[in-house]
């Protein structure tokens, strides 16, 4: 593929994998309706967002990957930034080659936790303030690392962080402190050889007793169920075909799952069976979405802007469903 701009972030450094296996939803219902977009971001100044968590009120906190940032958007589009991470010369971050911020999860209390992933000794988790304030470093990754998504596991005070470079999911004290390899497999690495992107285990989320990741080089999604003392059970492929898979989460208690396809422009609905419609396109305003979050009814997909380099922006929608049924 031709060589990508700076901005060419983490879910799509390197991709361009093809199109999509979706099959599209044919005389039924739009999955989702009502789409538009809630509020434009500015390129230029690398408000490219990422990863997204939602606070109790419906507002959004996004990650703004090459800007370093963590961002606040109200449901009038408004926007703050809460905090900015520390600037890192030189930076050696694998594929990207640049210092950014990738996943979020939010505590109940307001706290922020996010990924920062420098190439440096500065990789690794970080905890904001609920009011925002000075970021601080709570546990390092390895160097050569690319920590990309980010779960919490608040009722084990556990986070787990999905690492696209070195193929692991990493587990975490929320409190602070060493991490450890939770989960290695070749499931989870990027591949090994072109169409590769550098890019394997991406999205994370804790769901129905196990760990869910994404890997975009493979186009899959996994379960890794949790064993006894919670450890690792054996990697499940649930579905595969989803070339430049993202983030994604649950709308509901099921285990259908929204997936953000960034190369492709489109969200997906990944059926229990594996088998995935299309639920919003280009047509509908993403320009490479990176991850979806559900509140109620309401459908958030932040769009990076990573290759077509034109409006990243945050969309809403209507999901159709109701919760319990999908």
């Amino acid at each position: 593929m031709p060589r990508l701009p700076r901005l060419a972030g983490v879910a799509t450094a390197v991709l361009a994998l093809g199109l999509v296996a979706a099959a599209p939803a044919t005389g039924a219902e739009p999955l989702v309706t009502d789409a538009r977009i809630l509020t434009h971001f500015d390129l230029a100044a690398g408000q490219t967002p990422e990863n997204i968590a939602l606070e109790r009120d419906g507002s959004a906190d996004l990650t703004f990957a090459f800007a370093r940032q963590i961002a606040h958007v109200t449901l009038d589009g408004d926007l703050e930034i809460r905090a900015t991470l520390p600037d890192v010369a030189n930076p050696g971050t694998p594929v990207v080659h640049s210092a950014l911020v990738t996943g979020i999860a939010r505590a109940h209390d307001g706290t922020l936790y996010v990924n920062y992933a420098t190439g440096t000794s500065r990789t690794g988790v970080w905890r904001i303030p609920r009011d925002g304030g000075t970021p601080v470093q709570i546990a390092r990754l390895p160097d050569d690392g690319l920590p990309n998504g980010l779960a919490l596991d608040e009722r084990h005070g556990v986070l787990y962080v999905a690492d696209s470079a070195l193929g692991t999911v990493w587990r975490v004290p929320q409190s602070g402190g060493k991490a450890t390899a939770w989960a290695k497999d070749t499931a989870l690495d990027p591949l090994p050889a072109p169409p590769a992107s550098g890019f394997g285990a991406n999205g994370i989320k804790i769901h129905g007793n196990a760990v869910w990741v994404s890997d975009t080089d493979r186009g899959t999604l996994l379960r890794i169920p949790f064993g006894p003392g919670r450890s690792a059970g054996a990697v499940e492929t649930r579905a595969s075909g989803l070339a430049g898979i993202d983030d994604f989460t649950f709308p509901g208690r099921g285990d259908s799952a929204l997936a953000a396809l960034n190369d492709t422009d489109r969200v997906v609905l990944v059926g229990r069976d594996g088998t995935h419609t299309v639920a919003l396109t280009q047509a509908d305003g993403l320009s490479n979405p990176t991850s979806v979050a559900v509140r109620g009814r309401t459908v958030y997909v932040p769009s990076a802007a990573y290759l077509t380099q034109r409006d990243p922006n945050l969309l809403l929608a209507r999901l159709r469903h109701l919760l319990g049924r999908i």
